[in-house]
């Protein structure tokens, strides 16, 4: 129900994938779905912070006491870099470097996103990460 409300649509192709506005898997069996991690923060404010255009990447430390970082790319080739700061709100940074080798080189870790909504509901709600 949330997929549709906030605007979610897919298409289902010949082939047997899913394409979730660009995203496109192939759907498990049951028996496999049960070992899925599931995305379990529905919040609104928590879904808002995820959802951005273009094709998103999040980062944060191993350690987890720096912010997530979101890495974005736009339609066009643009890329944004943004930190969700102590406001709760995206804003620019340049803390993350331009490679994924350099990223990992100073430390920060791409995260799946249930990790980070995990990190941003944290972050939210005031709970230690």
């Amino acid at each position: 129900m949330l997929f549709y409300e906030r605007g979610g649509e897919f298409l289902y192709d010949n082939d047997g994938s899913l394409d979730l506005t660009g995203v496109s898997f192939r759907p498990k069996g049951l028996q496999r779905n049960l070992g899925s991690a599931p995305l379990v923060a529905l919040r609104s404010d928590v879904l808002d912070a995820l959802d951005a255009e273009g094709r998103v990447s999040f980062y944060a430390t191993g350690d987890g006491q720096d912010p997530v970082l979101m890495r974005r790319l736009l339609p066009g080739g643009e890329c944004r870099d943004e930190v969700f700061g102590q406001d709760l709100s995206w804003g620019p940074t340049d803390r993350l470097p331009s490679s994924e080798e350099e990223a990992q080189e100073a430390g920060w870790v791409r995260l799946l996103d249930y990790e980070a909504a995990q990190l941003i509901e944290a972050a939210l709600v005031g709970t230690p990460r």
